[in-house]
């Protein structure tokens, strides 16, 4: 059995849970992209190509939710070559700015090489004739070429959730024509802003030799190519529902009335070292030790969601962490009232919202974020539009919601002028600035984002809707 949409990524859009009876079943995974995708999917009796999160399992293709799941297997030794070692340990620090010093490894190449491969012949085993198929992120950049080697009657759409790199750190890449010529083999290739596409476009001028005018570029075999930004969103509707869920509701009033009164600084992370947890707990605590807040007043609750804990760098970022907060709440805390709230651990988005709710100033301080969607979930939360947004200038969503207090997170004076400033602010300023946060947030959902997508897809440009070339020069 064929499917008309096929979505590659790098996992499946579900979770294994053990049922009652013992048994091994399956449940949707949280996240935007499985809910914006899924009613499309179902509809058009789509499939999805992905691993399902344990090594050395293979498993026969599966129905669930009305969606065909094609299991694509990964040894242990793919798992560490191909996910913590060239994805992880090479593509993610290149490109978040190097925040961390990336590895390059031959025998990590080839895992990539080798694990994108078998994503390529799975998609291409089950996507129908003249089929759109979109590849997902940057563990599979090789795929949209490998794919069309193998079906060059497909339709195809890349999107890069993290950041795109300038040209002088993605140059440092010893595979960076083979990426970019990856890349090439799709029709359509988005990205989170326009700084990142026109950074591909650049590259794919200079360094492979391709002629481009804007957004678009031509290659020998007469196909076009259009790089585009497509800035992703959260499911708005969903998150607003969920906050005025009496469960949250009630959620809401246990962690103020668990803050003893005093003003929430709430931080939400992946423990991952782009995301800048360290200067925002850092500047938080000079704050409270040079007296211009008081520890009977505030609190900060830093969550932080486990993340590649066997790779070394994260490893050595988590100790970091637990040092500082140790540090911090044994100098400033007191029994009654520890400084921080650090929770080391993963909750349901039911939690994430009632803290969202709760928090009077919620603090995203990446040092490069391709969105951040944290930041959006939190406006998406403030039903009273009250509440202040610390956010890095250079997240993507800052490019969105302007009316945050923007700061540079290597400017640690920077970070505590704005933390003091969000918490002192009128309520009437606070309002203006979150209510034109949340129009934004409402009028670009994720299902919208999805569609803008799909719809340029279908309509080119590519060998299958040829667009005019621009006018040549006499």
């Amino acid at each position: 059995m064929t499917s008309d949409l096929v979505i590659v990524a790098n996992r499946l859009p579900v979770d294994r849970i053990e049922l009652p009876d013992g048994s091994v079943g399956w449940r949707r995974s949280p996240g935007g992209l499985v809910s914006a995708l899924e009613p499309v999917m179902r509809e058009d009796g789509g499939a999805w190509v992905g691993w399902p999160g344990s090594p050395d399992e293979e498993l026969a293709p599966f129905e669930h939710d009305g969606v065909t799941l094609v299991p694509v297997v990964l040894t242990s030794e793919d798992v560490e070559e191909f996910y913590e070692g060239f994805s992880n340990a090479t593509l993610w620090p290149l490109y978040h700015d190097v925040v961390a010093k990336p590895e390059f490894h031959r025998e990590w190449w080839d895992a990539y090489v080798r694990v994108n491969r078998r994503f390529a012949e799975a998609a291409a085993s089950v996507a129908s004739e003249g089929a759109r198929v979109w590849v997902q992120d940057y563990q599979l950049q090789l795929v949209p070429q490998m794919l069309r080697e193998l079906r060059p009657d497909l339709i195809i759409g890349f999107y890069l959730h993290i950041p795109f790199p300038p040209a002088e750190l993605f140059s440092q890449l010893p595979w960076r024509r083979q990426i970019l010529e990856g890349l090439l083999g799709a029709d359509l290739i988005g990205f989170q802003l326009p700084e990142a596409s026109g950074n591909f476009v650049r590259l794919v001028r200079t360094r492979v030799g391709h002629k481009t005018h804007r957004d678009r570029i031509f290659l020998p075999d007469d196909r076009t190519v259009r790089a585009a930004a497509f800035p992703i969103a959260i499911d708005t509707a969903g998150y607003e529902s969920l906050a005025r869920s009496p469960e949250v509701e009630e959620r809401v009033q246990e962690i103020r009335d668990a803050a003893g009164g005093r003003r929430i600084f709430l931080g939400v992370d992946r423990l991952d070292y782009t995301k800048g947890i360290y200067p925002r707990l850092r500047a938080f605590g000079e704050l409270v030790s040079e007296g211009h807040l008081a520890l009977e007043d505030v609190m900060f609750v830093q969550v932080a969601t486990p993340s590649r804990e066997r790779v070394g760098e994260y490893k050595r970022m988590r100790d970091e962490i637990d040092r500082l907060v140790g540090r911090l709440n044994g100098d400033l805390g007191t029994i009654r009232y520890p400084l921080i709230s650090y929770l080391h651990s993963s909750y349901p988005r039911e939690e994430m919202a009632a803290l969202y709710r709760a928090a009077d100033v919620m603090v995203v301080t990446p040092y490069r974020d391709g969105m951040n969607l944290v930041a959006k979930e939190y406006v998406a939360c403030r039903l009273e539009e009250d509440g202040a947004l610390v956010l890095s200038e250079f997240a993507g969503a800052a490019e969105e919601l302007r009316q945050a207090w923007l700061v540079n997170p290597y400017d640690i004076n920077g970070i505590k002028s704005a933390l003091l400033e969000a918490y002192g602010a009128e309520p009437k300023e606070l309002q203006r600035r979150m209510r034109a946060m949340r129009r934004t947030v409402l009028e670009h959902d994720v299902a919208s984002w999805a569609l803008s997508f799909m719809e340029a897809l279908a309509s080119g440009p590519g060998e299958h809707l040829k667009p005019l070339r621009p006018a040549r020069k006499k």
